[in-house]
């Protein structure tokens, strides 16, 4: 039997897809940001913070990083509302993203953290600076550089990573996929029509990334 292919049928469905795009976008540009803000508290706590301090974060990290982001969402989502904390499909997929970005980001972090010299931080010591302010004048300064290219990656990576908000009802790129794919029954133009939307997401946040790199941190990046 010969597939017929029919995009018209699709292509009508096009601004309901871009509408899940930027779903996309702001769900993976949210959960980017949030993560950050754990891996740098959790970096920080691991590089001097006390024993006990840096035992409970590397309970975090190896927890996050050894389980299916799938399964977390699953918890927060199936789980929570047993002890009377209930969230819709969208801010469940935010923490979890937020979670597990968390955990990740505390290691790139702190191999950055390990970057800076020693005497750097005494410098800072000696100008009475507090841990908290040689963080923010010292240490993210410095490790920003050598961080962007990892960072930028694991933010392309999210964008993709998103698509799993779909098994919980979230309607972004790919949870729009299915609706239209079900609707229309043209799964194979539908697909290949978000493959490309993927695509050319992808490309556009590399690109920016690359520019915002190179005139921000100096940092010599490429798209390709």
């Amino acid at each position: 039997m010969e597939y017929v292919f029919q995009w018209g049928e699709a292509f009508r469905e096009f601004p309901y897809l871009m509408g899940g795009a930027w779903i996309t976008l702001h769900l993976s540009f949210l959960g980017f940001w949030c993560g950050c803000t754990i891996g740098l508290f959790g970096a920080v706590a691991k590089s001097y913070g006390p024993k006990w301090l840096v035992n409970l974060v590397n309970v975090y990290v190896v927890f996050f990083t050894n389980t299916p982001g799938l399964v977390t969402a699953f918890f927060i989502f199936f789980g929570l509302p047993e002890f009377g904390i209930v969230l819709s499909p969208y801010k469940t997929m935010l923490l979890n993203i937020a979670l597990n970005s968390g955990a990740y980001i505390t290691e790139i972090m702190r191999g950055g953290f390990a970057s800076v010299r020693k005497m750097e931080m005494e410098a800072a010591e000696s100008l009475g600076f507090s841990l908290m302010q040689s963080v923010r004048y010292v240490i993210v300064p410095h490790i920003a550089k050598v961080l962007f290219a990892p960072l930028s990656n694991w933010y392309i990576w999210m964008i993709l990573g998103t698509a799993a908000a779909s098994i919980l009802g979230v309607e972004e790129l790919t949870g729009r996929a299915f609706n239209v794919a079900s609707d229309t029954f043209r799964s194979i133009e539908v697909y290949i029509i978000v493959a490309f939307i993927y695509v050319a997401i992808t490309i556009l946040a590399s690109a920016l990334l690359a520019y915002i790199g190179r005139r921000v941190f100096r940092v010599k990046t490429k798209v390709f």
